[in-house]
Formats: C-alpha cells, structure tokens, sequence
C-alpha cells in the first residue's frame, strides 16, 4: 500500500503530460483505499499541491478527505477549499475521474447548505457544471443541485444561465426530472409562468414505469401555475403521457383538482374558503405562497372576462363584477393587467371609465419579423437534430433486436382503439 507521501511525490512527477496522466489515474485509483484511511492527515498535504496544475490528484485527496465526516468547526473552511479547487482546476484532469469530481461538488453542495450559505455554492457549482460537460447540450448530474442552490439562495436569475440551454444528452432519468422540476421553480420565482408550466409539463409526461415522487410534486405545481397563467387546467393529460401518470397522479392531487374546480367557478368567495380549509395540505407541501397567487389571480381572470363582453365599463361597475373592495383598488388591478400586456385598455380618470381595445400587434414590425425567423430557425435546428437521433437510434443493434422481438409478440393493428384522450 502505498504511503500518502508516496503518492504526493507521484502526483508532482506524473501530472505534466497527457501520457503520464493515465498512468498517474491507475495510480490513485490503486491508492484510494489508503488515502481514505489515512483522510486525517490530508489536509497537511494540500499545500504540497497545485489545484491547477495537479488537478487530478488534488482531486483525488480531497474526495478521500471529505469521505470522512468534517468537524462542523472546519466547514467553511472546507468549502472555501473546494470553491478554491472548482475555480483552479483543470477540465482535461476531472474529466478523468467525473464520478470523484461530481461527488465532490456534490458534498460541496451539502456542506454550503448546512452552513445556511447556498449562495456560496451557485458560482462555483456552475463553474463545475462548465468544466464537467462536454457541451451545452449534455445535461450533467450537477444540473440538479446548482439549480437547487439558486432556488435556496433565491439566485432565480442566476439560473437562467443553463436553463437557457437546450438539452439533447441525458444520462440519468432522475436528473433530468429535478432539473426541469427545480427550473420550474426557478421560473415561478421569476413571475415566467409560461416557461415554468413547459417545464413541469416535462416531468409530468416524461416517460416512467413507476410512479415519481418528483412527478407528484411537479402535477401539484403545475395545476396551480396553470390557473394562474391560463385561468384553468386542462381536462386531459397529452397523449404521450405514460399510462402509470395518467393512472396515478390525479389520486395524489385531489386537493389541487378540487382547487381548479373551484377556481372555474369564478367565485372569489368559494374560493377562499376552501384554501383556508385546506391551509394545513398546502403548506405541507410547501405550496401556500402560489395558491395565494392563484386567489390573487381569480381577480384577474374575471376582469379578463369582463373585456369579451364589454367595450366601455366604470371602475365601480367592474370592482362590484370582480368582487373588489372599491373602485380604486379595481383601478390599481387594470393598470397592472395593461402593463403585464393582459388586457388592452384605456381609463379615462375624468369619469372613471375603461376603454376595452383590441391587440394593437399587428405583426408586422421588424421586431416581430425578427423574433418569428428566429422561432423559425431554432425549430428548424430541432428538426435536424431530432431526425439525426432518429437515424442514430434506427441504426442501433440493441434497438433493431428488441424491436424484431417485440414485433414476434405483439399485432401492432391491436393497437388501434388506444383512447387518445383521458380526464385528470
């Protein structure tokens, strides 16, 4: 077994080249075991290392250190270590050892957070993912826990930077459920509540033969994020949805469908009293602060239906309509409909009168034009990139024979009658 010493000394000899390298990995691998025992003494060892230029061992010490419990005393000195190390080190060496590198960032992750300091974590967090990854397109196991770190530190914005992305490379299902659950958070915090409903859409339709927690909590999130940016909940699940989803999830959400269902009615009244009688489910799942937006929104959406039938109406006849206290505070409610572009309207503060107009976009602007190529070009990106995976897939060994199994059991003809539609 080698001596941690020993090891120190092969890591300053071995980590110049690409063809030592390899050597210096089967090396570490050799003496993990040892460096794990020895975990105590290892920090003494750090300073004998270059995080930027012994990547690859520093790497390989600090995640036998951190195997070890660390004294809560040295936390914030740990993290400032690992943040030191995520910052410096080199992405040709810990793309050697990812499995070491991501369980590393991911005590990081654990240890900013029970210091009660997660913002600590999402720059070095995101530099990691950049280092990690081949490209944009692949999503890593560190997707996750960044975003998550955003949302505790309440960073939104911050997480924006790999939401952006499109993601065509996914290694681990449960990955790819916690990002596009914890980017609909990240959205809902933002007030974007059309992206937040695409991407908890995502984990509800997402393909599952046993029913996901996370695709529990994402069916929750995503019933009350659709009252409040579509004013109700679609009566059907897409037809792409699983069989096990479109089973089961209704029965874990029947506080949330009840909610729509009462939401639909349009009484602010109802409304409320079944919130507070179900106060104590809705906390419980961390899920109060959004259902008062959806009572907030109940105002809104009843104000919406007032311009279907209308042209003109007084500020007094529309706070009685919607249920509000006075006309003033119907006139706060207009005004911020008119600057989110929910309605478009006129008041006239003389006499207290709203003019209900139609959409003055008339597309035609150069902006539009812009924004619709844009559209355009990146479906038409989706559409290579789709077709090159179809072919990629089609061309697979594993795939041709499954599929000539599956066409010895099944008629695919009995298909046919499969209901397209189903009610939540």
């Amino acid at each position: 077994m080698e001596t941690v010493e020993k090891v120190v000394a092969q890591i300053q000899g071995l980590s110049g080249n690409a063809g030592d390298l390899h050597q210096l990995h089967i090396i570490l691998k050799h003496s993990d075991d040892s460096l794990r025992l020895n975990s105590p003494r290892l920090p003494h060892f750090f300073t004998q290392l270059d995080p930027s230029f012994h990547s690859l061992g520093y790497l390989f010490f600090l995640d036998a250190y951190l195997s070890s419990r660390v004294p809560r005393d040295d936390a914030s000195e740990v993290t400032k270590l690992v943040a030191r190390f995520i910052n410096a080190c080199r992405p040709d060496h810990i793309r050697l050892a990812p499995e070491k590198f991501v369980s590393v960032c991911k005590k990081f992750k654990d240890q900013v957070m029970g210091l009660n300091a997660a913002i600590r974590g999402v720059a070095p967090m995101l530099t990691a993912i950049q280092k990690l990854r081949p490209s944009s397109e692949h999503l890593t196991t560190l997707h996750p826990d960044f975003l998550l770190l955003c949302i505790m530190a309440k960073c939104y914005k911050s997480g924006l930077s790999l939401l952006k992305d499109d993601v065509f490379e996914v290694y681990h299902p449960k990955d790819l459920f916690l990002y596009c659950y914890y980017g609909g958070v990240i959205y809902i915090g933002l007030k974007d509540f059309g992206k937040a409903l695409d991407l908890l859409l995502n984990v509800v339709t997402a393909p599952m033969s046993t029913l996901s927690a996370i695709a529990v909590e994402a069916y929750k999130k995503y019933i009350l994020v659709s009252l409040i940016h579509n004013g109700q909940l679609s009566s059907h699940f897409p037809k792409y949805t699983s069989s096990v989803a479109q089973r089961s999830l209704k029965n874990f959400s029947q506080v949330y469908l009840e909610l729509a269902t009462s939401y639909s009615n349009g009484n602010i009244a109802e409304l409320q009293a079944y919130v507070e009688a179900n106060k104590q489910k809705f906390e419980a799942d961390n899920n109060l602060g959004l259902v008062k937006q959806v009572v907030s929104s109940i105002y809104k959406r009843n104000i919406q239906r007032l311009t279907q039938t209308y042209l003109t109406l007084s500020l007094e006849d529309i706070a009685n309509s919607v249920q509000l206290n006075s006309p003033k505070e119907a006139e706060m409610h207009v005004l911020q409909m008119i600057q989110d572009g929910q309605i478009y309207a006129t008041i006239n503060q003389k006499d207290g009168m709203v003019q209900f107009l139609e959409d003055p976009e008339q597309y035609k602007t150069c902006e539009m034009i812009e924004h619709i190529d844009s559209s355009i070009q990146r479906i038409m990106g989706l559409s290579r990139k789709l077709s090159a995976v179809d072919e990629q897939i089609s061309c697979d060994p594993m795939y041709l024979a499954k599929v000539g199994k599956e066409r010895q059991r099944f008629d695919f003809d009995d298909f046919d009658g499969v209901p397209q539609r189903f009610n939540i």
